[in-house]
């Protein structure tokens, strides 16, 4: 079987939208169409051609453009099958927790991961993402000792993020928030009881991602 072949529900589901994007936006281009809701016209045009199924987001961008309702344009959120306030859940994903890191292992490696986590399709926009559990106090009261963390992928982000980051020499990974000075990079806490982390060519390390939430388990 093909990699990543589609279900026939979610073919279905991906027609029934094109179809209605179409049908709405007559007379209107897919430039025009992403000037008004702010979706790349490349994003779009995977709506059109089928190739991706918008999230619940572009739904509603897209819906206030063409001045429909949501579900005109994806009958999954038509209200005679759920409440207004119920975001449908149109899949799920596992998304690995990292435990230690091997040396020189991918960093989704399998003998790196300790469990999975299914996470709704709905809230995740593209990319790869994995969790991380935070260990100790540095980041406290923003993310606090035990918390899962959920990290997309992506070998950099803007000062001021936090980010999941690779001690090189310890292949220990560490949440920290990202600050840059004079081409310098700084790993700092959020409490101020702990000392920024200064990397250089004695104390390696790189982004592997950007910390995008968190759950705590009570």
């Amino acid at each position: 079987m093909p990699r990543n072949k589609l279900s026939p529900l979610e073919a279905k589901i991906r027609k029934d939208i094109s179809d209605k994007l179409k049908f709405y936006s007559r007379g209107m281009t897919q430039k025009e169409l992403s000037e008004k809701t702010g979706i790349p016209v490349s994003t779009l045009s995977g709506y059109f051609a089928r190739r991706s199924t918008p999230n619940i987001g572009a739904i509603e961008k897209l819906s206030e453009a063409l001045n429909v309702n949501k579900s005109d344009i994806d009958p999954r959120l038509a209200k005679s099958v759920m409440p207004n306030n119920v975001i449908p859940i149109t899949g799920m994903v596992k998304i690995p927790l990292l435990g230690e890191i091997a040396c020189g292992d991918p960093i989704l490696a399998e003998e790196n991961i300790e469990e999975y986590i299914d996470e709704p399709v709905n809230y995740l926009p593209s990319g790869t993402y994995f969790y991380l559990r935070a260990k100790g106090n540095s980041m406290k009261p923003t993310i606090p000792n035990g918390a899962k963390v959920l990290i997309r992928q992506q070998p950099d982000i803007e000062d001021n993020e936090i980010a999941a980051v690779l001690m090189t020499d310890s292949n220990e990974a560490t949440l920290k928030r990202i600050k840059r000075a004079d081409g310098t990079m700084f790993l700092m806490p959020d409490n101020p009881e702990y000392s920024p982390i200064l990397v250089n060519k004695d104390n390696p390390a790189r982004i592997l991602g950007k910390v995008i939430r968190m759950v705590i388990d009570f």
